[in-house]
């Protein structure tokens, strides 16, 4: 395989606007969520008709029947239909992922241009039923005789019927679900929980500041009557945050509450990444070029923390770049939970992490906290699973745009105790 080693331009992103599950998106599928992402991004940048070398999309959940759903998304859009689709899959980093893919066959010379994006939705989950009531009808349908039909039918418990299996985002192996799981991780690195609520707080204050000064307006494109996203509250006070319960662990020591921990969200997100040659040829300005990604994971099982792996993977991204924690002039860290965020940042300060975990002589160090989630994050804006990846690459890209140069880390915690991040610069 050649390896050209080009450089890898991000022309820019689009989405439609977040919003609380069970609300404004319900009874609307993720394929069309994420068909409306991708028919804004083709035409905020003129790509209607024409054939893309590449597009990367995921979900955590779809359709068992939609087998080929991410090709079947791209059919829907006004993109050639020549288009070749991948669908992909890393739970919350799987946009962020998907954009590293696309940047590797750019960078490799394999392609010229793709989109990334991901889409969920909690108001349309499809429903299963039990694997044995599955077997009961696979009888049933298999039967060559209406004997047979009949004597399969008698098999099955009608209340089988009303058991229905409903997706669940408890990690199989621990039957914990996020929440959970990092109540753990701030206990063990003793996050308070007003250092919660402040970190949620200055979430929802930056955001109702980038809205303010038009930073969204060529990122988020109206959907079905929301023009914004709908989760921000910038009406709300560290009073009024104070005042929630925990949300998981409801004894005296849980700390997690709805205001400090991201929404169960709808939406869809997309970004645009091609060679420069490709990007100069067609008349697309460059926002800023995708320079490294990286995963890791953690043995959560184990007793590792859940939401960690990012900081492994940023201390590798930093190792192969030889760069410092320090030599970024942003940083985008996904809130899934405002304590997850405190105890990575924790954890990069820790000289005993650092020997432990990182395998390096000393901590990474602090980074500036003003340079951090500077345009609001998850907690405001809200984290549509797959779509979330894509969201931030987006945000960090035109932030480093409109900041004249610079460089930005990003970094996404996700289930299955994995983690995703990547540089971007100008």
């Amino acid at each position: 395989m050649r390896n050209l080693n080009r450089k890898v331009a991000i022309i820019g992103g689009a989405r439609i606007p977040f919003t609380k599950s069970f609300g404004k998106y319900a009874r609307i599928s993720g394929s069309e969520l994420l068909t409306a992402a991708l028919n804004a991004l083709v035409k905020k940048y003129g790509l209607d008709g024409q054939k893309i070398d590449e597009v990367v999309l995921g979900t955590l959940i779809h359709e068992p029947t939609a087998w080929n759903w991410a090709r079947e998304i791209v059919q829907n859009t006004a993109l050639d239909p020549h288009t070749p689709v991948l669908f992909h899959a890393r739970a919350c980093g799987t946009s962020l992922d998907s954009a590293n893919t696309i940047a590797m066959k750019i960078a490799t010379g394999q392609i010229e241009s793709g989109i990334a994006g991901g889409t969920d939705t909690n108001s349309d989950v499809p429903l299963s039923v039990s694997q044995q009531l599955s077997w009961r009808l696979m009888d049933v349908q298999q039967a060559k005789t209406t004997g047979q039909r009949l004597s399969a039918l008698l098999k099955i418990n009608p209340l089988d019927f009303f058991r229905l299996r409903v997706p669940d985002v408890r990690e199989p192996r621990t039957k914990k679900n996020m929440g959970e799981h990092t109540e753990l991780t701030v206990k063990n690195w003793n996050i308070s929980r007003e250092a919660q609520d402040e970190l949620a707080y200055q979430s929802h204050m930056a955001a109702a500041r980038a809205y303010e000064s038009g930073f969204y307006d060529d990122l988020v494109f109206p959907f079905k009557g929301l023009e914004k996203d709908s989760i921000i509250r910038p009406e709300t006070t560290m009073e009024k945050l104070a005042r929630l319960r925990p949300a998981f662990d409801k004894s005296h020591t849980g700390s997690l509450t709805a205001g400090n921990s991201s929404a169960f969200t709808d939406g869809a997100a997309s970004i645009f990444l091609t060679s420069e040659e490709y990007a100069k040829a067609n008349g697309l300005e460059i926002e800023s070029y995708y320079v490294d990604g990286q995963n890791a994971a953690f043995d959560y099982v184990g007793g590792e923390d859940l939401l960690m792996a990012p900081t492994v993977a940023v201390s590798e991204l930093l190792r192969r770049n030889d760069l410092t924690l320090q030599d970024f002039d942003f940083y985008e860290i996904h809130e899934a939970f405002a304590g997850q965020v405190l105890a990575t940042l924790a954890a990069w300060e820790s000289d005993s992490f650092a020997k432990e975990v990182l395998k390096r002589d000393k901590a990474l160090g602090k980074i500036d906290r003003e340079r951090l989630n500077v345009k609001g994050g998850s907690i405001a804006i809200g984290h549509p699973f797959a779509a979330t990846g894509a969201r931030v690459l987006a945000g960090a890209s035109k932030i480093l745009r409109e900041n004249g140069g610079g460089r930005c880390l990003v970094s996404v915690c996700t289930a299955g105790g994995m983690g995703t991040a990547a540089i971007v610069e100008v």
